[in-house]
């Protein structure tokens, strides 16, 4: 390490702003990825005042002392995640000699199959009314109809645009992780209902701006909004805890029941790895256990 570069906690504090800007900026991380990262660093700078403090043991004992308060795997595994970039960032910029974290070894966090609604259950929420004011109706089955046909997150979708539709191709531009872009295909009944939301629902709602989907306030419409909406359309038809997620876990898992490839599903999804896109092949499988275990005789 640099010794002549070590500093105080507040130069700490400083230098891990730095590396946010970096993340933000030159990585193209998401904010929320940004926030993760600073929160656990400000955490382990709380523990130690000076890079020249820093070493494998001070970060296996921050590591076990989230262990002994309880933090789940999926923390742990993130502040892994978060002081290896830093350690990393920190050889580069001069603050350290060596990457100090670079032999720490994530936890590996248990895969949990995602809850699906099967092709029934998808039209039923579909079809769901969930507010007599017409404009936020047509709104709403547009928002449920787009989620579930392109299977997009649902930061993809609060970002659209009216210039990223193209109806005569049935085709959106979604600006996804890493303002990385790609087009998605809907089908005829997302595309009625987009019709039908922008000709007549959202000039009624909308005041200026691009934005596809707007809120009770004309302006963009928020995450938080969309996620309500969701899961009120979810419990209506009985499925509660259903998640904007749960939709595009929904549309990738039928997807590959309809028989698609795999490699057509995470670029529909905009996955970096196909290996993310694999947790959908065990989704399939266990459905396909379920009915076998219902149909067959001697199962």
């Amino acid at each position: 390490m640099s010794q002549s570069r070590a500093f105080a906690g507040s130069q700490l504090e400083e230098a891990i702003e730095d590396f946010a800007d970096y993340q933000r900026l030159v990585r193209g991380r998401s904010e929320a990825t940004v926030r993760g990262y600073a929160s656990d660093l400000r955490d382990l700078a709380a523990r130690v005042e000076t890079f020249e403090g820093l070493s494998l043991n001070v970060l296996r004992e921050w590591l076990a002392a989230a262990v002994a308060a309880g933090k789940s795997r999926a923390t742990l595994a993130r502040r892994t995640a978060s002081i290896r970039a830093f350690s990393s960032w920190a050889v580069r910029e001069g603050y350290l000699d060596t990457d100090i974290a670079a032999r720490l070894v994530s936890p590996k966090v248990p895969k949990h199959l995602p809850t699906v609604l099967d092709a029934q259950e998808s039209k039923d929420l579909m079809e769901v009314s969930l507010t007599s004011d017409e404009a936020e109706q047509l709104r709403d089955s547009a928002m449920l109809e787009v989620l579930y046909a392109t299977g997009m997150r649902v930061a993809e979708l609060v970002g659209l645009d009216e210039g990223d539709i193209d109806f005569s191709r049935r085709v959106a531009r979604v600006t996804g992780k890493g303002n990385k872009q790609r087009i998605v295909p809907f089908g005829q009944a997302a595309a009625t209902a987009l019709e039908q939301w922008l000709e007549r629902g959202r000039p009624l709602m909308a005041k200026e701006g691009p934005a596809v989907f707007v809120g009770s306030r004309g302006a963009r419409i928020n995450q938080r909004q969309v996620r309500r909406v969701v899961e009120k359309a979810a419990a209506i038809i009985g499925e509660t805890g259903l998640t904007p997620h749960g939709l595009r876990h929904s549309a990738a898992t039928q997807l590959l029941e309809g028989g698609a490839d795999l490699r057509v599903v995470q670029e529909i999804l905009g996955h970096s790895s196909l290996q993310t896109t694999q947790v959908y092949t065990h989704v399939s499988a266990q459905r396909l256990k379920e009915v076998y275990s219902q149909a067959h005789p001697r199962a």
